[in-house]
């Protein structure tokens, strides 16, 4: 993939152009003129009572998590004297709808993505957020960028209570340090030199694995959304999940070119890109803890330390390491971006004090203490107090995170379910088979693109 970088460099000038599109897009909403979804400020209403010392939360998380969720929540409880009862439904994206369509939507709902959110709040379901809490003050004190997955004509509906974090390159800690490899590469072309010097050392520099059962491809949507991020700067990468500029656009299939060239590279991941597909996700990383390792880097999301061996598990401090993935080189975007997910908690009953409350608590830095003490918990905060989380690898993590310049959600989480979980899958599956060019395969998810939506305003 020797032309990936002279593409690169052809195009680096449409970034420039593309950075100012958004600049009029982060201030305060309320201070548009912009009002709620069926214009002016408006209601969001369901058939709860009001003012009962009850709030309905309906939300995705289950099973350890929710029993964390409502550790967090015990101690707001017994101040406020407010009843929050949790349901929890793994079916939320359907339940949502469904509950809201017959009059029973909870006061408040949780979205583990935002195009339900987003959804709901075109038909004025949800509560613009700028009408109840201190957009400002809450602005403030997230990372950089993550109100803006809520926002819906000129309007942000919704909050995070819950980050997961995806630019982030775990390596074993005592075979990375033993071959004295650059633990913090400030670009993509450090990164490479480092994994020209893994190579040298006969090993596969990249652990990596795409099987998903079903699901499988979503491990290589992520890869070209950060590379989509890292070239292009967040503006363009805004433009291309809302679907501003086609899927096919030049710069999308840059970004395919350069994952490419790192999965095309002889011995650069174990197994070559048959071996990925063949691969469980899960399973991506154990070969790093063999002795001797087998691979050393794998780019993932912070949950994945669940799929570690259980003695790495249980010593991640001294077994693991991590660094953020870098930015481009030579991209016209000079910051460092970072890529990930989170829980965002929408109003649904404006009308109800204690509502707004629970509200309140939710999305500030405040909330989470007793979660992040058990494990498996990110603040979306910069300011939440690191000292809380179990352990230095959690903490490093949200280092990272506070660190970075922007912060964007996982783009196959922001298009139309039909694309981000359906053809950019089977598309990615086609590519690294090979059965179809990036060319090919970014046209047929283009073709793919629900038309209704070319008519969205991100």
């Amino acid at each position: 993939m020797r032309g990936a970088r002279q593409r690169l460099l052809a195009l680096a000038c449409t970034a420039t152009a593309g950075a100012l599109l958004l600049t009029g897009c982060l201030q305060n909403p309320s201070q548009s003129g912009g009002g709620a979804a069926g214009g002016g400020e408006g209601l969001a209403d369901n058939a709860e009572a009001d003012g009962d010392g009850v709030v309905t939360i309906l939300g995705a998380f289950g099973g350890q998590e929710e029993q964390g969720f409502l550790a967090a929540i015990e101690e707001f409880e017994a101040e406020s004297g407010i009843d929050v009862r949790y349901s929890s439904d793994q079916d939320f994206t359907n339940t949502i709808r469904l509950r809201t369509s017959s009059g029973q939507a909870p006061d408040i709902a949780i979205f583990p993505q935002p195009g339900g959110l987003l959804e709901l709040a075109a038909d004025g379901f949800i509560q613009p957020i700028d009408t109840y809490l201190d957009y400002e003050a809450i602005d403030r004190t997230l990372v950089p960028g993550f109100l803006e997955a809520a926002r819906l004509n000129g309007r942000v509906y919704g909050a995070p209570m819950r980050m997961a974090v995806k630019s982030v390159v775990w390596y074993p800690a005592a075979a990375y340090e033993a071959g004295g490899y650059n633990a913090e590469p400030a670009n993509l072309d450090e990164l490479a030199e480092v994994a020209t010097q893994i190579r040298e050392d006969g090993i596969a520099p990249w652990c990596m694995g795409w099987g998903s059962d079903q699901a499988t491809g979503w491990v290589g949507t992520d890869w070209i959304e950060e590379y989509m991020l890292r070239l292009w700067g967040p503006d363009v990468y805004d433009e291309w999940t809302s679907h501003q500029i086609p899927f096919n656009d030049e710069r999308v299939i840059a970004a395919f070119e350069a994952y490419g060239e790192l999965l095309e590279t002889p011995d650069n991941v174990l197994g070559g890109p048959s071996g990925v597909l063949s691969t469980p996700f899960g399973n991506a990383m154990l070969p790093a803890f063999e002795d001797p390792p087998q691979c050393l880097l794998e780019r993932q999301g912070n949950f994945v330390t669940g799929f570690f061996p259980d003695d790495v598990q249980a010593d991640l401090d001294n077994q693991v390491g991590l660094f953020v993935f870098p930015r481009a080189a030579d991209s016209e975007y000079d910051g460092q971006p970072i890529m990930g997910g989170g829980d965002l908690a929408a109003l649904m009953n404006g009308n109800d004090e204690e509502a707004i409350q629970v509200m309140e608590f939710l999305t500030s830095d405040a909330f989470g203490g007793a979660w992040a003490q058990a494990g498996g918990w990110l603040s979306p905060h910069t300011t939440f107090d690191a000292s809380l989380y179990p352990d230095e690898i959690t903490r490093q993590t949200a280092e990272i995170v506070a660190a970075a310049d922007v912060f964007r959600f996982d783009g196959s989480d922001l298009m139309p379910n039909a694309v981000g979980g359906g053809t950019f899958w089977t598309g990615m599956v086609e590519w690294i088979r090979g059965d179809k060019t990036a060319e090919q395969v970014t046209t047929d998810i283009e073709n793919s693109w629900p038309a209704a939506e070319e008519e969205a305003d991100s």
